[in-house]
């Protein structure tokens, strides 16, 4: 499945896989009903599912059988794989770890914000330099998401006050998971690029290794895992056709289906646990996100692929404004003139002024070269 999805565009992935993935939990999370607070601290058996799913996924793209071996030489040594993939699962549990200690919005906010700014900083750290250009962008980037952030929080009713009501204790052992989280993400970004230039390793190569990996590490875990999935399975089924029916937007598109499709949908998703249907959902979305993900970080630097996801990130915002009823606030449209601007700004100084500059200094250096010669 992954080697076939290869071939699509990454924007469609990131965008359409990402985004999707979003709207999934979002449209859950917005229901009025008991299922979306059990979703909602359903986070370990959803992580789960994500790198089960995507590692079956993956599988097919290191097969070797023709060789008569299982699966294909790796091109990047298995002690490097194991790092990554142990990295990649510890900030996957640090996330889901911070929600027990009741963060507010505006912290979750400010920090989901910094993610291109952590990974220069860890570019800078490893000798890495930007130019003015660079360093500004992210900043006005980094801005924009903030700003459509808190729009975006403020549109849908949830209070944007700093105020908690965990302990002064509680607080700062939440933030510190989410700041740990937020640097070993930046430092992963910058050791999965050194691991790419280095090996020449695929994008499948890491997708499989960095989740297939990660799989044991669950174990310890069985018991909680065991616990959440009972929960689901214990929800009540979708009443899928009233709501279809009824509903003027969606029911014109239902009509392009033959009716024994239809009834076949229907009679599949009313007779499963909404709960497990949500699952699958999620983790098959997830599947397209972190597979363009990954095909962007084989061909990119760590920071411009922080700089895509921010991108995404508001596009999320915006699409769920409006799909979600919500009108978009002058602060959504600041942060999105921010977000669409600094990018673009990015991508110009990356992709063309920079590049063009290192073509003049050599034709420069090779002139002088000829005339000493």
């Amino acid at each position: 499945m992954v080697v076939a999805v290869g071939s699509l565009s990454t924007v469609l992935l990131i965008f359409g896989g990402c985004c999707s993935n979003v709207f999934a939990l979002e449209a859950l999370i917005s229901a009025q009903d008991p299922l979306a607070s059990l979703i909602a601290f359903e986070g370990l058996l959803i992580t789960f599912f994500q790198f089960l799913f995507t590692a079956i996924a993956a599988t097919p793209s290191q097969l070797a059988l023709k060789d008569g071996t299982l699966f294909r030489r790796p091109t990047v040594p298995m002690v490097r794989w194991g790092y990554i993939a142990l990295l990649f699962y510890g900030i996957n549990m640090l996330n889901n770890w911070a929600f027990a200690f009741s963060i507010s919005v505006p912290v979750h906010i400010i920090l989901r914000s910094f993610g291109s700014v952590t990974t220069m900083l860890a570019g800078v750290i490893r000798g890495k330099k930007y130019s003015t250009l660079q360093v500004l962008s992210v900043a006005l980037l980094t801005l924009g998401v903030l700003v459509s952030a808190w729009a975006d929080s403020e549109s849908k009713g949830k209070s944007m006050t700093m105020e908690t009501t965990t302990t002064t204790s509680e607080f700062a052992t939440g933030l510190f998971i989410l700041l740990v989280a937020q640097l070993l993400s930046a430092y992963m970004g910058a050791y999965v690029e050194d691991t790419y230039s280095k090996y020449g390793a695929s994008w499948t190569e890491n997708l499989f290794y960095s989740h297939f990996l990660s799989l044991p590490m669950f174990m310890p875990l069985s018991n909680n895992l065991r616990q959440q999935y009972d929960r689901l399975t214990r929800t009540p089924p979708l009443r899928l056709r009233p709501d279809l029916l009824s509903s003027s937007k969606l029911h014109p598109l239902w009509n392009l289906l033959p009716d024994w499709v239809f009834d076949a949908i229907c009679d599949f998703i009313e007779t499963r646990p909404q709960g497990i249907l949500f699952l699958m959902i999620n983790a098959l979305t997830q599947l397209a996100c972190i597979s363009g993900v990954n095909l962007l970080s084989a061909k990119s630097s760590a920071v411009t692929v922080t700089i895509v996801l921010n991108i995404r990130k508001l596009v999320s915002f915006i699409l769920s404004t409006i799909l979600f009823g919500h009108e978009l606030s002058g602060k959504m449209i600041i942060g999105s003139a921010l977000v669409f601007g600094s990018g673009a700004l990015y991508g110009w100084e990356t992709s063309w002024r920079l590049p063009s500059a290192r073509r003049k200094t050599q034709a420069r250096q090779s002139n002088g070269a000829i005339k000493q010669s």
